[in-house]
């Protein structure tokens, strides 16, 4: 149940979606509070990434795909007929399991968006937005000083906080995270968890992860996918301590997954 006060900023409704003749998500029906962290938990290949990729269309890149139901986004259908999709992917940002920066400077990873989008005219207006996407990523201490090397000679936890910092910098309303610490040791993703925490002020963040640990820290609210179907969902400690589905409670206490 959402809190009286809660704005929701997405919803999927009765929301099907195939690859080709094998059926990935059924009927999934999901509020995303906005400003709020909601995590997608369950087992490998059960629709956790498919549905976070079906928010802002990038399983359309995908050959011999289809959808039934919808995903809504400020109240109007992610799929509908005139939607451009450069801007849905604009406004509902993502970072990937494996971090992925371009072979370009920490600098031009970060203003790229920007200016392909032309959100900022001048030189200084867009190293100020650098800067300030930087800042928001938690990373702007870390490379201040050598903006104009290559972002591939940072360590891993650098470089996903500097996709973070890239995904930020064209002012997302929401942030897909699939996995995002998945592959980075515990004190990098000590660092994501916490950024995490700080961006849900601003940002509505949907993340997927594996790790139980991880969803009870970072997350308000949880929701247990299992065989392309959302099992449950709830506030996250009403999930951990409580859950309502007998399959929840094996998933989250180990007993399957």
């Amino acid at each position: 149940m959402e809190r009286p006060d809660e704005t929701i900023s997405l919803e999927a409704k009765n929301f099907s979606f195939w690859y080709g003749s094998n059926r990935a998500l059924t009927n999934i029906d999901l509020t995303v509070p906005a400003r709020q962290v909601t995590a997608l938990i369950g087992p490998s290949g059960c629709g956790k990434s498919t549905f976070l990729r079906s928010i802002n269309r990038m399983n359309d890149l995908i050959p011999n795909i289809r959808y039934e139901g919808d995903i809504i986004l400020d109240g109007e259908s992610v799929f509908r007929a005139d939607q451009d999709v450069v801007l849905l992917r604009r406004k509902v940002g993502m970072v990937f399991q494996k971090s992925n920066p371009f072979p370009k400077s920490i600098f031009d990873n970060v203003a790229y968006g920007p200016r392909v989008n032309r959100l900022v005219d001048g030189k200084r207006a867009l190293e100020d937005l650098v800067e300030h996407s930087l800042k928001r990523a938690a990373l702007w201490e870390e490379v201040k000083d050598r903006l104009g090397k290559s972002a591939l000679g940072l360590s891993g936890g650098q470089q996903q906080r500097l996709c973070i910092a890239r995904a930020l910098a064209v002012n997302p309303e929401v942030l897909l995270m699939d996995e995002p610490a998945s592959a980075l040791d515990p004190i990098a993703t000590q660092k994501i968890e916490e950024l995490v925490y700080e961006l849900k002020s601003e940002y509505t963040i949907v993340i997927v992860t594996h790790n139980m640990q991880q969803a009870a820290r970072v997350s308000d609210r949880t929701a247990f996918f299992y065989l392309g179907e959302l099992i449950e969902v709830g506030n996250t400690e009403d999930i951990f301590t409580n859950p309502k589905n007998e399959q929840t409670e094996a998933y989250i206490t180990g007993r399957f997954g």
